[in-house]
Parts: C-alpha cells; structure tokens; sequence
C-alpha cells in the first residue's frame, strides 16, 4: 500500500482547504498511480521519475509504538534542481533513508524557508533489505539549517546520548533546531523552543487499528498550525488530537478540523511526566 511521508501528509493536509500545500515526490513509473489518485483529491504534485519506489515492510508486534522493517527497494534521491522552482513558508523533508536529502539540498532549501525534518529515515541503515538504527552522520551540520525537528525519545538518545527528555531536547536546540518536537508515543509528547518545555497531552484512543503514519500525520497538523499563526502549545494539541484519530482506523487521516478540535474538547489525556 501507498506509504511514507509524502502519502500521509498529503492526505492529512488536504482535508483544510485553508492552507497552499504542493507535494513533491520521487517515485516509479509503475507506481504513478497513487500520484494520479492524489490530484484527484485535490492535491498538488510536482512528480520526479525514479527507477524504483521506496518499498518497506513494516511489522507490528501488539505494542504499536514499536515496529520492525524491511526494505525492498529505494528510490533515487532529491537535488536541487527538483525543487528549485518550489517556494514556500515551509519544507517538510519526508526522508525515508539517509541519502534521501543531501546536505546541500537543506541548506539550500534553509536559505528560502523554514525546513522541517522527521529525522527517522536519517537514522536507517539497509544491510540486505534489514533496516539497522544508526547515529545520523551529518546531523550537526544539518540541524544548524532546521527550524522543526520532530523525533521521538529513542531517535532522541540515538542522536545526542541522552535519555532524558530536557537535555536531549536542549542539545538539539544547541545544535540549532529552533523548535524540537519529542514524541512519546501513547505517553505524550514535549516541544522546546529554547525557553520552554511544552508538555503536549497524549487524547486515548477507542481503539489501536494502524499507528502507521501517526508520526507523519501530528508533524502535519503541528506544522498547519503553526503556518497558521498558532502558538506551540495548541499546534501541538492539535497535532497529538490528529495522530489520535488517525490510529483509530486504517490507512491515513480522514477527519475534519472540527473532529480534531471535538477531540481535544472531549477525549481522555495522559500528559506526559519530563
């Protein structure tokens, strides 16, 4: 089935038709069709022919929060003449491997925008299909050029060695993330700006169906929000109320504002404890 980033950002967005938004995407020939169904919806892609589509398999045990993967396959990465014609007040750099992005593409992309990175597929190593954690090599070079870094507490001690949540935190913003975003799964999640640790409730679920794309869709309503003019503490309610719904049926988020906004109003919270 259609995955990543790119899939479940696009099909969160397109739900608020307040907000410009256009997807850029790298994939094969044989997989445009999932391109042709998204501008059906409504969605605007800019799409580059790779020789392959990423390809992964996830397996979940009966604890959503953690997952085993594969991967099939990879796609070609993104330069810079991909997207030098793209402008924006945002990018969100969906990678799924590490050589997804170039440096020199973030930087670049920094010099016209705010980027903003999901670090897991810069901690991913493929050794024959098995995907392995690893320390991402650049990320000192490349997190003095990011506005928003989304990670959750074991991508967090991978990165910086620590396992508590507010000196990690800290060594991110030191690096030069100006907002980092730890998510914790079912627990929560916490946002430092530099000044402030905002603790960012987890709503209960009625049910666990697909945690897949949960990440990707609260870094999507976190970034809509703000986009939006919102301050951190509610684009980060907003977003974990997202992530929420989304974990309650299959496939990507399929709500409305108004059922986010329901959700925060009314649901269960656990509020995480740093």
């Amino acid at each position: 089935m259609p995955g990543g980033t790119s899939f479940y950002c696009s099909h969160a967005i397109r739900h608020f038709n307040d907000i410009d938004y256009k997807l850029v995407t790298s994939l094969a020939e044989s997989e445009m069709k999932t391109v042709h169904d998204l501008r059906d919806k409504g969605v605007n892609v800019k799409a580059i022919t790779s020789k392959n589509s990423v390809y992964f398999e996830n397996i979940y045990g009966e604890n959503q929060d953690s997952r085993t993967q594969r991967v099939l396959a990879k796609a070609d990465p993104f330069a810079i003449e991909h997207i030098d014609d793209v402008n924006s007040g945002i990018f969100l750099l969906g990678a799924l491997l590490a050589d997804d992005f170039p440096v020199e593409l973030v930087e670049y992309l920094s010099e016209k925008a705010a980027v903003a990175i999901d670090c897991q597929g810069y901690l991913r190593e493929v050794r024959n299909e098995n995907v392995f954690a690893i320390d991402w090599n650049d990320k000192e070079i490349v997190l003095r050029h990011v506005h928003f870094l989304k990670v959750n507490e074991i991508e967090m001690e991978v990165i910086t060695g620590f396992t508590d949540i507010k000196k990690g935190a800290q060594q991110l913003y030191d690096w030069g993330v100006k907002e980092v975003l730890i998510t914790l799964g079912s627990m929560g999640s916490v946002i430092y700006d530099g000044c402030t640790f905002y603790k960012i409730p987890a709503y209960v679920p009625s049910d666990v169906v697909d945690a897949t794309g949960c990440g990707d869709t609260y870094l999507t309503g976190y970034l809509y929000q703000r986009a939006k003019g919102a301050e951190i503490q509610s684009a980060g309610e907003f977003a974990a109320a997202m992530a929420t719904i989304k974990i309650e049926a299959s496939g990507p988020f399929n709500g409305s504002k108004e059922d986010v906004v329901e959700r925060i109003n009314t649901a269960m919270q656990h509020v995480p404890e740093i």
